[in-house]
């Protein structure tokens, strides 16, 4: 059995922590997956590991050894650390014992699979990493077909993306572009466009969203820029009954998507 790493001035320690850095991951092409579920989602998924470090004393269960088993089968590098190195490792402040660095992939429009009645999401700039994870999540649980990050403000691969899509980044169609780029792929897929604002006058349980559409949400700040406003093909809104006068992007992604959810169960059940 190989010695336990206890110093943080450990070579791959030290390259690891560097990957909580935007800039550390996208130079080196890794991340940082944290915890049981992201990184046995992301293994089931096809993941790249290099490297994966545990400390026993965090485990929060009985799965861990066999999926670091299976690690190891992969040719990756299996290291026990201490305790304290790990929590030092990770950016839980619950880490859960197990920490991976993996290989990112590229993600292109190409990859998106184009469906007849297919669902799908447009994230413009979206600012805050626990947001995009969530978007995510919630695409995941909807069955989307593709989501599309546009003009990208945060890191898809953020260990907070991934954390708050509990593994979904790896279980979704996903695809990075800029606005221009993406409204010419809709365009030539015959993709009808639903803006998500605010100041759109038509409420979105009442659009019909059976047909193959995308769903376009903006930023926590400022919501959608004009180019979208101006080139969906709908605007819709979310009435809001209380004294607040919007949601957060993540919650309103959400409450659109099962609406459309909703209406392709109850078209199918009727036909």
């Amino acid at each position: 059995m190989s010695e336990v790493i206890t110093s943080l001035q450990n070579k791959k320690i030290k390259f690891a922590r560097t990957l909580r850095t935007r800039n550390k991951r996208e130079k080196n092409g890794l991340t940082l997956l944290e915890g049981y579920r992201a990184i046995s989602r992301s293994l089931e998924c096809n993941m790249q590991f290099q490297t994966c470090f545990y400390s026993p004393p965090l485990f929060l269960g009985s799965n861990e050894m066999p999926l670091l088993a299976k690690i190891a089968e992969t040719g990756a590098e299996v290291i026990q650390v201490s305790e304290g190195v790990l929590k030092k490792m990770a950016y839980r402040d619950r880490p859960e014992g197990i920490i991976a660095v993996a290989k990112t992939k590229q993600h292109t429009l190409a990859e998106i699979p184009i469906r007849e009645n297919g669902l799908y999401i447009i994230a413009e700039a979206i600012e805050k990493p626990g947001n995009l994870g969530s978007i995510l999540r919630s695409a995941d649980a909807a069955a989307v077909d593709g989501v599309i990050v546009c003009d990208k403000c945060t890191d898809i691969y953020n260990p907070n993306v991934i954390t708050a899509s509990t593994g979904a980044l790896f279980s979704v169609n996903i695809a990075e572009a800029t606005s221009e780029e993406t409204l010419q792929w809709l365009k030539d897929n015959n993709i009808i466009t639903l803006a998500a604002t605010p100041e759109a006058k038509e409420i979105y349980y009442k659009t019909t969203m059976t047909e193959k559409i995308a769903v376009i949400v903006g930023t926590e700040q400022h919501g959608l820029t004009d180019f979208w406003k101006k080139n969906a093909d709908i605007n819709v809104t979310i009435p809001m009954l209380g004294y607040i006068d919007s949601l957060n992007v993540a919650t309103a992604t959400t409450v659109i998507l099962f609406e459309a959810a909703r209406q392709r169960a109850n078209s199918s059940l009727s036909q």
